[in-house]
């Protein structure tokens, strides 16, 4: 066999370096400048829209909020969730509400929803969506507002889960709160309260997935799965009616909200189906606060989670279980009519760990 050499090639390996260097490229996002968010604008904060990048290139899109007047580098926290929500909803509600109390938020729109980009929409991924929590945070590490060395992050719902996967992943997060959070893995894998914990009914999922995998392509594009049921049946689950109660009616609709509208597409979340995202949370060093209300029919989730997270940890002295007595899952949406999210505690744990 031939082999030749070109005195060319370390030229054209340098070049080709270079441009992999420049690879990590912003997409251009069409961002609402308008408030159009499910709360009123706070007049102690300033807002301003901001874009970054994750590792897989994709842009995300994000509401950032400053506490007026502050000076200094600032402790700051990354927010997102529900799953299925947009920015404009609770959790930019969480995030402003933080940056009234003296801390550099974001609110951010995860992949493929929302403002953010991603070249399909509405699909769901473990992986990506932990990204996307490290992507912000990479984000505030560089603001030159921020203390890096005091960033914590807010996962709501199904956001809860993701904050926890990327606490036990991430070293620069140094306080994290999963709010009446969702476990998305086992909730797909095993049904709700685990009623579907079987093979025969893992394998039942998976087929019908592939079958619509095929279908979708015939057809050109993905069929959605529906997002909250409208109109709510009489006979609808206390869960159900609690969804409806937020993301359909004026306390909570946003019209880019999947769970307000059309919902995920039907093959959405189906790697979710094979990848536990909570395998080394009993590994996290840093602090951590989950909550829920006890009245949540998604409460076993944030127990069982705190319960496994100090299981044989070495790092049990900085976690909290927080339960809330009378609060439905969606009262730590936006506190409902009693105002139940405990933001004073949110403030005094923040303040403790991201000192």
């Amino acid at each position: 066999m031939n082999y030749s050499y070109s005195q060319d090639a370390p030229q054209a390996a340098t070049i080709a370096l270079s441009e992999e260097k420049t690879m990590i490229k912003k997409e251009e996002l069409k961002l609402t400048q308008e408030w159009d968010k499910t709360f009123p604008k706070s007049e102690k904060v300033d807002h301003s829209k901001v874009t970054f990048v994750n590792r897989y290139g994709i842009t995300l899109a994000a509401d950032m909020y400053v506490p007026k007047d502050a000076e200094g580098k600032l402790p700051a926290i990354a927010v997102c969730g529900p799953f299925g929500a947009v920015k404009e909803q609770c959790a930019g509600l969480y995030a402003q509400t933080m940056a009234e109390r003296g801390f550099l938020t974001i609110a951010f729109d995860p992949s493929f929803t929302g403002e953010s980009g991603g070249n399909v929409r509405y699909m769901a991924s473990p992986d990506i969506n932990t990204e996307d929590f490290m992507a912000a945070v990479d984000f505030l590490s560089l603001c030159d507002r921020v203390d890096p060395e005091r960033i914590g992050i807010i996962g709501i719902c199904g956001w809860g889960g993701m904050a926890l996967n990327t606490a036990a992943l991430d070293t620069r997060v140094k306080a994290t709160v999963a709010s009446t959070m969702y476990d998305m893995t086992r909730v797909n894998a095993k049904g709700y309260f685990d009623s579907e914990d079987s093979e025969e009914a893992r394998f039942q999922k998976r087929a019908a997935l592939c079958a619509q995998r095929l279908a979708d392509l015939k057809a050109g594009d993905y069929a959605l799965g529906g997002g909250v049921v409208d109109p709510l049946p009489e006979d609808a689950p206390y869960c159900v009616k609690d969804y409806y109660d937020y993301y359909k009616t004026d306390r909570g609709y946003h019209a880019r909200s999947l769970n307000s509208n059309g919902g995920w597409n039907v093959i959405g979340c189906e790697s979710f189906l094979n990848q536990p995202i909570l395998k080394y949370t009993n590994e996290i060093r840093s602090a951590v606060l989950v909550m829920h209300g006890d009245k949540a029919h998604s409460c076993y989730f944030g127990k069982d989670a705190y319960a496994d997270m100090v299981k044989d940890s070495r790092y049990t002295d900085n976690k909290e279980l927080l339960i809330i007595p009378g609060a439905s899952h969606t009262d730590l949406y936006d506190g409902g009519e009693n105002h139940m999210i405990p933001f004073d505690k949110l403030e005094s744990f923040f303040t403790e760990y991201l000192k």
